[in-house]
């Protein structure tokens, strides 16, 4: 078995007899000894050598000792490396300056040869000490983002999963569920400047908005068939059954929390949306007849996207509308149907509803 490599000690000064004894006395260690005779040609050696150690003396022609050690801080390659101060000025002042800019320790000359060895010998420990450390928190960093893609991968594919079954129990395609949820997003990235806004539409708010969205009718699946699939329109009976789906829809989501362990999980937005998205501004919607900023603003996007989108959907009941007659309709209902700030952020946007239509066309 070979033996390990020794760690490598760079010697700056330029005093033949100090660069001597050190070279003696570290080599006699099994260290790699490298030298330079001032600070210039040490910073060159640094960069080509990268040692795990350097010896540097402080009264030095051209630049001193404290510049040089300023500029290896200075660049992210050698930041890293300790440096011992080796210099005859023993001031408390100058003892400062060396660790103010980035010493690790000081040796007063003349060197004595076992606190030069136990100095070097500390410094190159901790070094090993926080290699070791920095190689652990690494190992660590990347486990907790593998773990976080994974959990993220769990709760896409949970979503996607539940946002499938209600599509096979609707009349609506699985593209209308894409729409709405990029009118969701949409609609929250123009809003989460607005005052009114900014502390709940967060960048992870919004994500999370956007991938809970399909699942706002995924209380129809509990509708039984001959409401949820009548093509005419619905009698006074029928449709208090067809407005329960928010509550089953909220319930179904509540269980799954429930099973998750997590009340406040990644399915909030999901259970916001899916029993506040048929509430109404002015406290006239169902199921709970919230009024204002009572409805969750995720609702309230959610309320936005969905009529739009059913309004210019062609279904067995209806023909569909144009874009225009789809905008005048939603502008009508501000402040009665849909949050006057919603609509006229819809109303800035307007473009981008419509390329998103265009793009997930039926």
């Amino acid at each position: 078995m070979s033996s390990p490599i020794k760690p490598t000690i760079l010697v700056i000064d330029d005093t033949p007899a100090n660069v001597h004894l050190a070279m003696e006395l570290l080599s006699a260690q099994g260290y790699r000894v490298l030298v330079a005779e001032d600070g210039e040609e040490g910073l060159e050696r640094v960069r080509l050598s990268l040692p795990d150690l350097i010896l540097l003396d402080v009264m030095m022609p051209g630049i001193d000792g404290f510049e040089t050690c300023r500029r290896l801080k200075a660049d992210p390659c050698t930041r890293d490396i300790p440096v011992i101060f080796l210099t005859a000025l023993a001031y408390t002042e100058q003892k400062l300056t060396g660790f103010t800019v980035g010493g690790a320790d000081y040796i007063t000359k003349p060197i004595q040869q076992e606190e030069l060895l136990a100095r070097v010998r500390t410094q190159l420990e901790n070094q090993a000490a926080k290699k070791i450390l920095k190689e652990q928190n690494t190992l660590l960093e990347a486990e907790v983002l593998r773990r976080t893609a994974e959990i993220s991968l769990i709760q896409d594919v949970t979503i996607q999963c539940m946002a499938s079954l209600a599509e096979t129990r609707d009349n609506e395609t699985g593209n209308h569920i894409r729409r709405t949820q990029y009118y969701v997003k949409a609609l929250a990235l123009k809003l989460r400047d607005h005052p009114k806004f900014a502390a709940t539409l967060t960048s992870e708010a919004i994500e999370a908005m956007y991938k809970s969205a399909p699942l706002h009718d995924i209380g129809k699946v509990g509708i039984p068939d001959a409401i949820l699939l009548k093509p005419g329109k619905l009698t006074s009976a029928e449709f208090e059954i067809m407005k329960t789906h928010t509550t089953l829809g909220r319930d179904a989501i509540v269980i799954a929390e429930r099973m998750l362990d997590a009340p406040n999980s990644f399915l909030r937005f999901a259970r916001e949306i899916a029993y506040s998205h048929q509430e109404k501004w002015d406290g006239s919607g169902y199921p709970e007849g919230l009024a204002g900023e009572m409805i969750p603003i995720s609702a309230r996007l959610m309320a936005v996207a969905d009529v739009y989108d059913a309004l210019i959907s062609k279904r067995v009941y209806k023909q569909a509308f144009s874009h225009d007659q789809a905008v005048q309709i939603i502008r009508a209902g501000s402040g009665q149907h849909f949050d006057p700030t919603v609509v006229e952020a819809f109303s800035a946007i307007e473009d981008e509803f419509i390329e998103i239509a265009e793009r997930y066309k039926d």
